[in-house]
């Protein structure tokens, strides 16, 4: 009898180790209304999404919100760690394991109103000085498409707050999100820079079965309409 309860007492260290090597650990940035802060609660359009997923397959989580060169860094090297929402592109493709989408979207350049900027293309678009955020995907897209006057911030609020402030001639920005700022601030469209998925990226040794799951549940949220119900909370309207 004690051998067998020293046994049992012995397997609950295991038990323990295997539960929480399940729990997932996501990151993101301040970008509402896709993922945000209001006070001690995070929430947000993408937020919502993962949760509801996280809920649906019945695994333990926690959510974070960063800088997202951290956030990026994060969950390349950190075991069971995914960051969103992410795009997608040939550069990353390697980088992370995927679950996807979380929205298709357009990335746009935007000026402030009456600031004179005004460009056809992208080639006329490299003379103005652009604003972008650390290790953001836009930071890489302007790049490769040969942009060189670049402005980095840590994170897109400052880099609005400079848009808006004159520091800076252009932004990229998500389309999706465009059409609800400009609302509320003077702000207009230059020219659209690019197209892609947006994601959760997890760690590269991210476990493939419970990839798998969460894959099933985001594709079970899709073709229900709940993720457009979900955008459509925040004030977006998913495009075609």
């Amino acid at each position: 009898m004690k051998r067998l309860l020293l046994l049992a007492l012995l397997a609950l260290p295991c038990f323990s180790a295997s539960a929480s090597a399940q729990t997932v650990a996501f990151v993101t940035e301040e970008y509402a209304p896709f993922n945000y802060r209001d006070g001690k609660v995070i929430k947000g359009a993408t937020v919502e999404q993962v949760q509801k997923v996280m809920a649906d397959i019945g695994v333990d989580y926690t959510l974070d919100v960063m800088p997202w060169a951290r956030a990026f860094s994060l969950a390349r090297t950190t075991s069971m760690t995914c960051v969103f929402a992410t795009a997608h592109n040939a550069s990353r493709d390697g980088l992370f394991k995927w679950v996807e989408p979380l929205l298709v979207d357009r990335n746009i350049l935007i000026t402030r109103q009456g600031s004179g900027v005004s460009a056809a293309n992208l080639e006329a678009a490299k003379k103005y000085v652009i604003g972008t955020q650390r290790d953001d995907y836009t930071e890489v897209t302007l790049k490769e498409k040969g942009f060189t006057k670049l402005d980095v911030a840590s994170d897109f609020n400052a880099t609005l707050r400079k848009l808006l402030g004159g520091r800076i001639d252009m932004m990229p920005i998500s389309e999706l999100y465009f059409d609800k700022l400009k609302a509320d601030q003077p702000l207009e469209m230059v020219t659209v820079l690019s197209s892609q998925p947006m994601g959760i990226a997890c760690e590269k040794n991210f476990p493939d079965d419970l990839l798998a799951r969460m894959q099933a549940s985001l594709d079970k949220l899709i073709a229900s309409g709940e993720q457009k119900q979900i955008f459509t909370k925040y004030g977006l309207h998913l495009l075609n």
